[in-house]
């Protein structure tokens, strides 16, 4: 998190510290990180539930690798019904192969794409 954010060198610093994304004040010291978020649980990293927002109290939660993959900048994020998900989600609730989906709402309207049988 730190390295990301703040060391030029890092692999991952174009995707944070070079977009703004920072870690807050209080985080820079491991003891208060600790506070917030507690120990790191067995499989799970830290994630921020708004990618666009910094490392920070209420932005950050532990995360499964599924659960990571389907929060990114890159996921197409789909409003049906009030729900927002992304195509990932949407394939999954709907039992709709993900390719299939996405050509439906290439070729048809949301709600279309949704309704078809699978």
């Amino acid at each position: 998190m730190m390295e990301r954010c703040f060391d030029s060198t890092d692999e991952k610093f174009a995707d944070y510290g070079a977009r703004g994304i920072q870690v807050c004040n209080r985080w820079r010291d491991f003891v208060n990180f600790y506070a917030d978020i507690g120990e790191r649980p067995r499989g799970l990293t830290i994630e921020r539930i708004d990618n666009n927002g910094h490392y920070e109290p209420g932005n950050c939660r532990w995360a499964t690798p599924k659960e990571q993959a389907n929060n990114t900048r890159r996921n197409r994020w789909i409003t049906f019904n009030g729900e927002t998900l992304t195509l990932t989600g949407w394939s999954q609730r709907l039992g709709i192969a993900i390719g299939t989906l996405h050509a439906r709402l290439s070729r048809y309207g949301i709600e279309d794409a949704f309704r078809r049988s699978k």
